[in-house]
């Protein structure tokens, strides 16, 4: 176990997977969002008894294996403390464990001077984020699957406008990172806190500005939409694919459709790319059919690069990420259309025709610069 989390976190993962399969144990970290097989364990014995190993210093019931479990530790590593939380999970074949790794001082540092431009984004859409970030009143939705990079976006635009003459609290499950000069609370349900609770006494504690970490239901909507029409700047995330479906989600959890045009300022849809690794990407000629699905007619503009797999990325071919994303701004135009319920191709095609640049093109414009592969663009973008 000491072996495998010193490895792990020298690989810069952030998930170890501990698979009990029939004939023992199967490791896996997830590095750059990609699990990646890094070896296995013979035995049922050994497997159980590495599985128990994690529920002792998680402080879990070894006797318990037939219901989920979650808990944390922490351990030592050049000088500082990691968290690590981790889930229990039965199976066919025994029980897997899964322990995400939360290296809050590197994170800390991070955050400390992390600003929009940090991220990745290109000029026009860093532009973007920061005019919608810095409206005195409304809401800023950042949408994307689990592990996009959403909170982080969240922290840069807060970063940005943390300039101590605002009251900032924000509300998350859990706070992963501390901001100085900003009120911060954790949800605990627990004890009764939950987003919506802890939302309502915010309102109550003269916020300028309000970051909810994830709105899950149509209570937590209902009462960010008012806060936000009620002169406050509410930033938060919603799980949706893109920026158009995000108004289909607010309205199926209940949230009047004008309320929510009204409040809202501006959608950012993101995802990670993973990119080439510098020490041994090399020029590709992509396959004809490759081109096809990606759905590229004029090549002559792009430098097609894809790494071969070395040390220095662990055979990958990849190494670190960055954000792509595409912003919906709403104006008068697109409200009205939202509110008649126009289809979302109509929507999509007005915003287009604008010249608003979708989630695809902006990912196919990384792989036209050679700092990712094709292949990963269709990987994470359909």
């Amino acid at each position: 176990m000491n072996s495998t989390l010193h490895d792990a976190l020298k690989s810069g993962a952030s998930d170890v997977h501990l698979e009990t399969v029939p004939g023992g144990i199967v490791i896996k970290y997830r590095v750059d969002g990609v699990l990646t097989s890094v070896g296995s364990l013979q035995g049922i014995e050994l497997a159980e008894q590495v599985i128990s190993r994690i529920k002792v210093v998680a402080e879990l019931d070894i006797a318990e294996r037939r219901v989920p479990q979650d808990g944390r530790f922490r351990v030592g590593y050049q000088g500082r403390e990691i968290d690590l939380r981790v889930s229990i999970m039965p199976s066919i074949h025994g029980e897997d464990a899964v322990l995400r790794v939360l290296d809050r001082r590197t994170l800390s540092a991070e955050m400390a001077g992390l600003r929009l431009a940090s991220l990745g984004y290109d000029v026009e859409t860093i532009a973007q984020l920061r005019e919608l970030a810095e409206l005195p009143y409304g809401m800023l939705l950042v949408t994307g699957p689990t592990g996009s990079g959403k909170t982080t976006t969240l922290y840069a635009a807060i970063g940005e406008i943390n300039h101590g003459h605002d009251k900032i609290i924000t509300i998350e499950d859990p706070v992963e990172y501390q901001l100085p000069g900003v009120l911060q609370i954790p949800v605990n349900e627990k004890k009764g806190l939950t987003f919506a609770r802890g939302l309502r006494s915010i309102l109550r504690h003269d916020p300028d500005k309000i970051m909810v970490g994830e709105i899950r239901d149509g209570e937590t909507a209902t009462i960010a939409v008012q806060a936000a029409l009620t002169g406050h700047l509410v930033l938060t995330t919603v799980h949706a694919n893109n920026a158009f479906d995000v108004l289909g989600r607010f309205t199926h959890m209940g949230v009047d459709p004008y309320s929510l045009v009204s409040a809202l300022n501006g959608v950012v849809a993101q995802r990670l790319l993973r990119l080439n690794c510098p020490e041994c990407s090399e020029e590709v000629r992509p396959d004809p059919s490759l081109l096809l699905r990606s759905r590229i007619e004029d090549v002559g503009s792009y430098r097609f690069r894809a790494g071969r797999g070395c040390g220095h990325c662990r055979g990958t071919g990849y190494k670190g990420r960055k954000a792509v994303a595409e912003v919906l701004v709403l104006d008068d135009m697109l409200r009205e259309m939202i509110t008649n319920r126009e289809p979302v191709r109509r929507i999509k095609e007005m915003v287009q025709a604008r010249g608003a640049r979708l989630l695809r093109d902006a990912g196919l414009e990384l792989a036209r610069r050679g700092e990712t592969s094709l292949q990963e663009v269709n990987r994470v973008l359909a």
